[in-house]
């Protein structure tokens, strides 16, 4: 197997385990990532070269500036594979390969993994339930929204990820005040219709068109409620002989040929609506999941994400073929808060299913593991509680990324 070069970008601390594996499979390893992160504890030992990416006053990469930088950087390196580690990253790498021909997802498809509105469109004509929305180009289309589709609603950036920037409205005269103070940046926002139900995360890899490995999970808190009533994030992985699984997979599956993806690790979520009981598609993205999702996943199936994509691209590039390896099939759970103090004291927090205990400045949380369901969901129960008592700590909502 010979050896290849990857280059990969991330705009955030993220994707160390991938790093690591596709240096374990004998590859270059080059990290393109932003000045203000590196003193962060990357895999140095597994990375043989790093590139800095200054911001602008905005906070963000310019494009050119990275397209130069790298045809530079070609004249004498081959780039053999190029990665986005972070949901930011990834309509920049389609860019990059798309303007080398380097191989992989380019930059139609990204959108469908980036772009709200593109990936909203793109469900709605694959047959593909998702709740009533509109663009915010034209205002005759707003009125006609607004007049079939009654408030309240939630006006959500394109390109955000999770629930940044997202803000719920309602009555019209909320809406065009808030369409007024975007200005020129409306058009970079749609409006959707607000449906109440429960909502589930798909984690998945893809491997020539199919979803190889798939669990899905409940939030017991919307990412919606976490970020704007500061609430603890909690999630538990289903029972995969549930009808909520077995739909979950059933649907997913479907977005993924409908959007393209071939190859990949792909994190989406579904509501599950109150009044009518139907799945409908709200996000996805081909990117492993965060808040410590991956972690969750690995403690519930055995499998790493990040070094399985990184071994699905290994086989790719080397044209062999890949296989999963064999799964377990536990379940887990993780419950995330940001805490009052920097190193919070968690161990009277110690039940035997603590499978992880995060090492994060201000923040507290654990990954947990058990056979039953049941069981983690008290644990979620009697945990939130108390973490909520003793370490709980808020903080307002960012309306837009740093990146």
């Amino acid at each position: 197997m010979s050896q290849k070069t990857f280059l990969c970008l991330t705009c955030y601390f993220k994707g160390a385990a991938f790093i690591r594996a596709c240096k374990a499979d004998g590859h270059r390893v080059f990290l393109v990532t932003s000045e203000q992160l590196k003193s962060d504890d990357w895999p140095w030992d597994c990375i043989d070269e790093v590139f800095y990416m200054q911001e602008d006053e905005d906070g963000y990469w310019r494009n050119a500036d990275l397209i130069n930088a790298l045809a530079y950087l070609m004249r004498t390196k081959k780039i053999d594979c190029l990665i986005a580690l972070d949901d930011f990253d990834v309509e920049r790498a389609a860019l990059l390969r798309e303007e080398f021909r380097i191989p992989g997802m380019g930059q139609t498809t990204a959108r469908y993994f980036r772009d709200k509105l593109a990936m909203r469109i793109q469900a709605r004509d694959g047959g593909i339930p998702v709740p009533a929305f509109s663009s915010l180009f034209h205002d005759g289309d707003i009125h006609s929204f607004t007049s079939s589709i009654p408030a309240p609603w939630l006006v959500k950036p394109r390109s955000e990820a999770s629930a940044t920037g997202i803000r719920k409205v309602h009555s019209t005269d909320q809406l065009w005040s808030l369409l007024k103070e975007l200005g020129d940046q409306r058009h970079h926002y749609l409006i959707e219709q607000f449906l109440p139900g429960d909502v589930y995360h798909v984690d998945a890899l893809s491997y020539e068109s199919k979803n190889i490995f798939i669990r899905s999970s409940k939030y017991l808190n919307t990412p919606f409620e976490v970020a704007h009533a500061g609430g603890i994030f909690r999630t538990a992985t289903l029972d995969e002989s549930s009808e909520e699984h077995k739909s979950l997979v059933d649907i997913n599956q479907k977005l993924m040929q409908v959007f393209g993806m071939k190859h990949g690790a792909s994190h989406s979520e579904y509501i599950r609506s109150y009044e009518n009981d139907q799945y409908y598609f709200l996000e996805t993205s081909s990117r492993v999941g965060g808040a410590y999702i991956a972690e969750m996943i690995e403690a519930a199936s055995g499998i790493n994400l990040w070094h399985e994509w990184a071994h699905i691209e290994t086989a790719l590039i080397n044209n062999k073929p890949y296989k999963l390896p064999k799964k377990t099939s536990l379940q887990a759970a993780a419950i995330i808060s940001l805490s009052r103090f920097e190193h919070p004291d968690d161990q009277n927090f110690n039940a035997p299913e603590i499978w992880l205990r995060l090492q994060k400045k201000y923040h507290i949380g654990f990954i947990l593991q058990s056979k039953k369901r049941e069981r983690l969901l008290d644990l979620l129960e009697d945990y939130g509680n108390r973490i909520a008592n003793e370490f709980h700590a808020a903080m307002e909502a960012p309306k837009r990324s740093s990146h």
